[in-house]
């Protein structure tokens, strides 16, 4: 069976090269499959393609993309699975931390029938701001994207070919790879793996990556719509809770006074609401607006060791 290692690559001159040579040497430990690399170049700032062309020539296994800007880790996924040959495709990182050691694992699970199986850290070995995004991530992609509950997601993950097929089907522009994979199978499990440090460097995420891709999830649902609904409902009952207060008020005593401070935190406190109803309202427009323009997902600027073979049965 051939395997697909998709592998998207940022600031990862001094890394991929042991990712992909450990990888090998953990291939060469199960027989029963051949391999096969695609490495995706997201707009690095360092060689890293160069790399990648060095690894191509020295292993013909070994395919490599050079995108045209940097568009994210998941685009650059996308980029990935559009050129797989794979009968399972496996996605890890490029800084080790998702081993190639642990990769049996996965694929021993994979073979009890899922069509997908993420690698559940036993313990993580991330910064603060890492491990608590990971938190926040794990309670609103329950909410929002419908991961089930007793499963663990997380980037070191399998996949069938029936579910890599289904998930390139996929062409807005801000993809979230975990949020297609629960639109297409709910056959998953997870087993428990090691997480490993960062060998090189930190994390290319920083904050405001870390928001741009949480927002990738409303992509996938309208539940922050209905939350404002609900939201709205509840005001809208309060504010006439309020009304009827203030009538009976009136009524029982006519002169008195309403306070000016009363009415202006009423007013900042409806107004601020409708504002943020209105902000989410425009998100998803401008989302809407933008994948109406045909915003691409990725753009190509060179490969090496790739035909058009996998994208043309794609579009087929």
């Amino acid at each position: 069976m051939l395997v697909s290692v998709v592998i998207p690559c940022y600031n990862s001159q001094d890394s991929i090269r042991k990712v992909v040579e450990l990888t090998i040497a953990e291939f060469q430990k199960m027989p029963q499959y051949t391999y096969e690399f695609i490495l995706v170049n997201d707009y690095s700032k360092d060689g890293t393609f160069i790399k990648i062309k060095e690894l191509s020539e020295q292993y013909p296994c070994v395919r490599g993309i050079n995108l045209a800007r940097n568009f994210g880790q998941h685009n650059a996924l996308m980029a990935a699975l559009n050129y797989t040959d794979g009968d399972f495709i496996v996605g890890m990182d490029d800084d080790l931390q998702t081993h190639p050691s642990q990769m049996y694992k996965l694929l021993d699970k994979i073979q009890e029938g899922y069509d997908l199986v993420y690698g559940n850290y036993a313990k993580r070995k991330n910064p603060f701001l890492k491990n608590l995004s990971s938190k926040f991530n794990k309670v609103t992609s329950r909410i929002l994207l419908g991961r089930p509950k007793n499963i663990v997601s997380s980037n070191y993950w399998v996949i069938t070919r029936l579910v890599r097929d289904e998930v390139v089907k996929y062409t807005n522009y801000n993809p979230y790879i975990d949020a297609i994979f629960y639109r297409v199978t709910s056959n998953i499990a997870d087993v428990t793996i090691e997480h490993h440090q960062r060998e090189q460097g930190s994390s290319n995420y920083t904050f405001r990556k870390l928001v741009r891709l949480w927002m990738a999830y409303w992509n996938f649902s309208v539940i922050p719509l209905r939350i404002s609904s609900l939201l709205g409902s509840l005001f809208a009952f309060g504010g006439f809770i309020g009304f009827v207060a203030i009538l009976i008020r009136q009524l029982i005593a006519p002169s008195s006074q309403m306070g000016w401070a009363s009415i202006m935190c009423a007013m900042l406190l409806f107004f601020g609401f409708v504002l943020l109803v209105l902000g989410i309202i425009g998100e998803y427009l401008g989302k809407i607006m933008l994948c109406i323009n045909n915003t691409p997902q990725y753009i190509i600027r060179e490969t090496v060791n790739i035909t058009d073979k996998g994208k043309e049965d794609t579009d087929a």
